[in-house]
């Protein structure tokens, strides 16, 4: 079998169409990268003046910071929930709507719609609705005895934070299941069930088996998500407090940076998450991949 080869008619045609994207790439990507590896090893004062290349002081300093090591725990514990949170819910909601056959394409749209949201639009709305004074969710929660008050208390805040990231990822993760769920063939799950396989049976021995590719790929993209994505939802809700409880990495950085003029610590900090989400993707690649059925 012979297979087919696109011939350009001009040699620098392709270089062209690539360039764009390229220059995009090395624009927004590549070149601050660079920019944040060299401030990684320098310190800087605050107005400008003056730049001190200072080797690995930065990141010895972060290792022995324990508010660093805070941030970094409360972030891995931020990343497992949303990540749990949003697949399981999008999961089950995937389930339902592939169920329907008349008005699964209503449902979709509606469920759809939370992803076009921006992250701070998301923060802010549940900010409002788990507000102390006027949220319709946390007086609710006073009639059944809870007393709400993220301002105050920290784990209340790290919920807050971790459903408001939850809520807006759902959305995405959903196309994705009910794609993965139309492309089961109805035959094998016929034939279970004429096997006598019941229905819980049927869906964990061949429904998620086949939904494995998908179900990876959206473990990477959520949690990138959670390490990247959710500096809007934090800085509307909670500002990394109360007491520096949900000060998780992504929103670190910018408080030493922006908020704390500290560029040297912070640049260290974008490199070091940099390096922890690409170890956590070849991780991911390297071991969890092997039971993934293609």
């Amino acid at each position: 079998m012979q297979t087919k080869r696109t011939i350009f008619p001009n040699m620098w045609l392709p270089y062209g169409l690539l360039a764009p994207q390229l220059a995009i790439t090395l624009v927004f990507f590549i070149w601050p990268a660079l920019q944040a590896v060299k401030s990684s090893f320098e310190r800087e004062d605050p107005f400008g003046f003056k730049t001190t290349f200072i080797w690995f002081a930065n990141y010895s300093k972060l290792l022995a910071d324990p508010m660093y090591l805070n941030a970094l725990w409360r972030t891995l514990i931020f990343a497992v929930l949303v990540t749990v949170i949003a697949m399981g819910v999008s999961l089950v909601l995937a389930v339902a709507v592939n169920r329907l056959l008349r008005s699964g394409r209503v449902y979709t749209t509606l469920l759809v719609w939370p992803y076009a949201v921006a992250p701070v639009v998301a923060g802010i709305l549940w900010w409002f609705m788990f507000n102390p004074s006027i949220g319709i969710l946390s007086y609710v929660l006073g009639q059944m005895g809870v007393t709400w008050n993220h301002r105050v208390n920290a784990d209340q805040a790290m919920i807050l934070i971790v459903l408001a990231a939850s809520w807006k990822q759902i959305s995405y993760n959903f196309l994705f299941f009910v794609a993965g769920l139309q492309s089961v063939p109805a035959s094998l799950s016929e034939a279970a069930a004429i096997d006598g396989a019941g229905p819980f049976k049927r869906f964990w021995t061949i429904v998620v088996p086949l939904l494995s590719p998908t179900t990876f790929f959206l473990l990477i993209v959520n949690i990138n998500y959670a390490m990247f994505d959710t500096f809007g939802v934090v800085d509307a809700t909670t500002s990394g407090g109360p007491a520096q409880s949900t000060n998780i990495l992504v929103y670190k950085v910018y408080a030493d940076g922006f908020l704390g003029l500290n560029i040297g610590s912070s640049a260290a900090q974008s490199v070091l998450l940099m390096l922890i989400v690409i170890v956590l993707t070849v991780v991911q690649f390297r071991f969890v991949e092997r039971r993934v059925q293609y």
